[in-house]
Formats: C-alpha cells, structure tokens, sequence
C-alpha cells in the first residue's frame, strides 16, 4: 500500500547528505559496490532528487546528468514496493523535460528493468556487468519514435508497450509472430498485465488462425487459461486479408509497428499518443467485422 511521500529538487548540502547516506546504505552496504565508484565525478555536475516520508525522513534518492542520464536511485529497503521508485522517476522525467532532454537513458539493474519499463523505457543490447551487478541499458525517448532493427528490438520494445499499458493492449498480427509472441519475456509482461486485477483486456486480431490453431504458440496456452482477458479474432475482408503489416498499440501512447509483418523491423514509441490512437483507431473498425475464433474455444479459449 502507498503511503504519502514528497519528492524534492536537492538544493542545500544537508539534502545532499541525506542522499548520500541512502546510496550507500543500498549500493555500498547492501550491494557491495566499491565506495570510490559509488561517488563519482558526475554527481557535483548532475541534478538529485530526495524522497522523503510524512515525517521528514528520507526515504528515496536519484540523479540526472546533464546529458539525460538517470542513475543512483535508490530507496530505502523498508520503503521499497510501495511506489518510491516510480515517484523518484517521474521527478527526474520532469526535470529532463524542463531541461529539454527528450532523450533519457539509464542502465538498469535486472531486477528494476519493470520499474523503467512502466515509465517508457525499452531495454537495448546485451546484458552487461557494472561493479559487480547485471545490468540492461534501457532509454526513452519522449514525444517521438525510433527505430526497430532487429528481433532482439522488438522483443524489448513490445516488453515496454505492454508493461506501460493501462487496461488495453490491441494486436495485429499474422500467426502470432513467432519469435515475438512465444519470446519468454514478452509472455510474462503479458502475464502481468492478464493477472494484474484491473479489467485489462488484450484484442489480437490474426492474419491466419489456421497456423496459429495448428502450431498452438505458448500465448494461445495463456489465453486458455485466462479467457476474459485475452480475446482472438481473424480477419475476412480482402481488403483486410491484404494487409501486410503487424503492431502492438496499448491505452498510454506506446506502440511497436513493423511495415512487413514476416520482419522484426519498424518503428516504436512509448510516449506518442497521437499516433497510438490512429493505430487503435484504425484496429476498431477491422475488428467489428472480423470473425471471433470459435476453433480456439475447443482450446477452451
């Protein structure tokens, strides 16, 4: 459960103080990060914020460097899973916003990857170590989308999409794009959100349920298990039937879009709200006149 908490700009050494102490009661004490790396030369350059409870007490730190990197959050350990960490972010996304930096990035330790991923970020390239700790460099990108090159791309973004979604996901897709849909980390966003106890519903709209029905993808085995989320339907029209593109759109601006659905290149966003409700928008009407699977129901979905 929440409980009331502030969160404030760093502006005399007694904050500062604070902060400090909490870093290395997280990184140094509990982490077992080296205390000359913990403190670096960034920090005397970079904006802090500082969490504090109702009584004055810290609770919550982080930083922003000038060049749009978010690094050194930390919350206190009796603090943690009541919603510190997504406050201390939403600061430091205000901060860049009022500097100007429509881009952010971070390297998130594993275990916080669904903190960020909530707030926008998208993983990008190979797990690495830092003092020690496993990391995923992530970023975001406000108010634009960028580039999709690869399957390893649209897993992590199509991550992010689900994860940042309110209470609606929308799929297009031919089969269920295997190499997306079946990817470990993108059935368990899903699985998240289907379980997550807040009316979410998840509308895949498929090229071809035959294959899908045939080769029974692991999401069909989810869907069975959870029918008042997940919902199936394919297309009939030939106007339809000709589409050859692919997407996943959800309710707060983010969206993976592939021009050719066989590939895992397109574009992505996760704070373009303008062009996810075209996405939707132009998913609604298709679905209206599409046919329900009633072959998956024997699935007993």
């Amino acid at each position: 459960m929440s409980r009331p908490l502030q969160v404030v700009e760093i502006v005399d050494p007694r904050q500062q103080a604070a902060a400090h102490a909490l870093r290395d009661a997280v990184f140094v004490q509990e982490q077992g990060v080296p205390a000359e790396l913990e403190r670096d030369a960034l920090d005397a350059l970079s904006r802090h914020v500082l969490a504090v409870d109702s009584d004055g007490a810290p609770i919550g730190t982080g930083r922003l460097a000038p060049d749009g990197k978010i690094g050194r959050l930390a919350v206190r350990a009796d603090r943690r899973g009541q919603g510190v960490g997504d406050a201390l972010l939403r600061a430091l996304l205000d901060l860049a916003g009022r500097a100007g930096l429509h881009s952010t990035r971070l390297h998130a330790q594993l275990q916080a990857q669904s903190l960020y991923a909530r707030h926008g970020f998208v993983a990008h390239g190979p797990r690495f170590e830092e003092a020690g700790i496993a990391h995923r460099a992530m970023r975001r990108v406000a108010g634009a989308a960028f580039e999709i090159d690869d399957v390893a791309g649209a897993v992590d973004a199509t991550v992010t999409v689900i994860q940042c979604a309110r209470r609606g996901l929308w799929v297009r897709s031919r089969d269920l794009d295997p190499g997306l849909f079946d990817h470990p980390d993108v059935l368990l966003a899903l699985r998240r959100f289907a379980t997550a106890s807040r009316g979410g519903r998840v509308q895949l709209l498929l090229q071809d349920a035959a294959t899908t029905q045939r080769e029974h993808p692991p999401l069909l085995a989810l869907a069975q298990r959870l029918p008042s989320v997940f919902a199936f339907r394919e297309v009939e029209d030939p106007v339809d039937r000709a589409f050859a593109g692919a997407f996943v759109v959800n309710d707060s601006g983010g969206f993976l879009s592939r021009p050719l659905g066989n590939r895992f290149d397109g574009e992505a966003a996760t704070t373009l709200s303008g062009r996810a409700r075209q996405l939707e928008r132009q998913f609604a009407p298709v679905w209206e006149r599409s046919r329900p699977c009633s072959e998956f129901r024997a699935l007993g979905i």
